[in-house]
């Protein structure tokens, strides 16, 4: 009998459906792999066991049991602990206070019992001895740690529920290999104690060294479960991208390096040829940054320039260095022979450097404004204007939103009175109102339909064809192999992989960013 057992799972957000028929089986004392491409519907599987989804139908049994997992308190009653991709760490506590946040100690029920927090934090932080590193204490709080040490923080939190089922959720991203080693070894330790785990990664030596089975999901549905010391990365990678023929039996006939697997109408745009040291726009070598190092690359003008790979792994951070959002510890920027680093987002404006961001409300709309203001302040930055008639500014505007088919009723109401996919195309339409040299797209269809993606990707190819330089990271396969002229894989903040011509395929994009290589 499974410890936990989900099936027939499905979960929509309005039109778009993230399960259809999800099925997992995770046995006591096993470390089961749940592997599946960009969207697949992994991470929403996770979140209905977690507790943070509600499924639309579908069963989950525990030990047999039919569960209702109503909320994360839910499952951590029913002995479900999560370490979670995106921290969720209180910055300004401490070690101890984090460790213990899901389930404090308490005395009679009024007080947080400070002695017995303090020492379930040191039993738990003592399983990391001497892999930590410097100013990791538990009196340290969150905000004072390096980033491997906040994730250890959120790994030692998960421990600490002592939860008969525990979920990983791409745990040793930020980690170095000692830590990795040390996890590893207490993961070894709960499997001979009955632990259930589930386990995420992207790095296919992990999965082989601690996974005993993987379940593979795609496109929503469960395409099946196998022993990881039955199978093989490229058996599993053709898997998750949806080879035509996916039975055992039919490794032999895999395609080789370079084979595509799309379908006619999914395959790639005919590549353009890159062009001589001349029409280079944005040459980038030596780059390093937050999460990521030694990046080099070449853009032309009129090129489509692909960021590829599983999310988190350099891709924004190099957008976001690039135009200045963040600090690059090395490397060079240049066109030609000039410089064209950038230390803060106005200086690269100035340069002629754009960036959208998918993440509009954090990066791109101005809550609460007019559409117009929304519109003008690149404008106004570019030509260091202090006063402007509307009239001019609207009659500047309306070439770029119109370009973009953008639906609004007037430059005078609020952008918040606009859809999702209608608030990014005001965001691409400030940028192209003075034309820039280089457009660095940083997942800029997150979260919008499917008619706005096709009307902003229209309009990309056109701005690529007329010249631009383009840069764009998509979380989204069929975006990058849509478009891009040339792909560059990233994986753990370097790229491993460049992608050009006929070897634009999903399955080779998956294999260099699984590093099945």
């Amino acid at each position: 009998m499974a410890k936990l057992e989900l099936s027939g799972i499905s979960k929509a957000y309005g039109a778009t459906v993230a399960l259809s028929d999800g099925a997992l089986a995770v046995e006591a004392g096993e470390v089961h792999v749940l592997m599946g491409a960009n969207g697949s519907g992994k991470s929403t599987l996770c979140k209905i066991v977690a507790g943070s989804v509600r499924p639309d139908r579908g069963a989950v049994l525990i030990d047999g049991q039919p569960v209702t997992i109503s909320g994360p308190r839910a499952a951590r009653a029913l002995g479900i602990g999560v370490f979670y991709q995106e921290l969720s760490l209180a910055a300004r506590r401490t070690v101890a206070d984090n460790i213990c946040l899901p389930d404090l100690p308490m005395t009679a029920g009024l007080l947080v019992d400070r002695k017995a927090l303090q020492v379930k934090a040191a039993r738990t932080i003592a399983l990391f001895d001497g892999v930590t590193g410097d100013g990791f204490t538990a009196g340290a709080t969150v905000d004072s740690l390096r980033a491997d040490q906040r994730q250890l923080v959120e790994i030692m939190k998960a421990l600490a529920s002592e939860a008969p089922v525990l979920i990983f959720d791409e745990p040793t991203s930020a980690l170095d290999r000692a830590q990795v080693e040390r996890f590893f070894a207490i993961i070894r330790d709960l499997k001979q104690h009955g632990r259930a785990m589930i386990f995420i990664s992207h790095r296919m030596d992990e999965i082989a060294a601690i996974g005993d089975r993987v379940t593979v999901i795609r496109d929503g549905r469960t395409v099946g479960t196998w022993r990881l010391a039955d199978t093989d990365a490229a058996t599993i990678i053709a898997h998750m991208v949806g080879e035509p023929n996916d039975s055992p039996g039919a490794r032999a006939s895999r395609p080789h390096q370079g084979e595509s697997l799309l379908s006619p109408d999914r395959s790639g745009p005919e590549a353009r040829a890159p062009g001589g040291e001349e029409d280079i726009a944005l040459s980038v070598r030596g780059l390093g940054g937050q999460g990521f190092t030694d990046i080099a690359f070449d853009v032309h003008e009129g090129e489509i320039l692909g960021f590829g790979g599983l999310h988190g792994q350099g891709q924004s951070a190099v957008l976001r260095t690039l135009f200045g959002a963040l600090p690059r510890t090395d490397g060079d920027v240049k066109r030609g022979a000039t410089s064209l680093f950038t230390r803060t987002p106005r200086e690269a404006i100035r340069r002629g450097i754009a960036y959208v961001s998918g993440d509009r409300r954090r990066d791109g709309v101005i809550q609460g404004r007019p559409i117009i203001e929304n519109l003008m302040p690149i404008h106004y930055l570019r030509q260091r204007l202090v006063l402007a008639r509307p009239s001019a500014l609207q009659q500047k505007a309306q070439a770029a939103v119109d370009a973009l088919h953008t639906k609004f009723a007037g430059f005078a109401h609020a952008i918040d009175s606009l859809s999702g996919g209608n608030q990014q195309k005001v965001v691409i339409a400030r940028w192209l109102i003075d034309r820039p040299d280089v457009l660095l797209l940083d997942d800029p269809t997150k979260g919008i339909d499917l008619a706005a993606k096709a009307d902003l990707f229209t309009l990309i190819r056109a701005l690529a064809r007329d010249g631009l330089a383009i840069v764009l990271y998509s979380s989204e396969d069929a975006e990058l192999l849509g478009n891009a002229d040339r792909i560059l894989v990233f994986n753990g903040g370097r790229i491993r992989r460049e992608l050009a011509g006929t070897e634009r395929t999903r399955y080779n994009l998956y294999h260099a960013a699984y590093e099945a290589a």
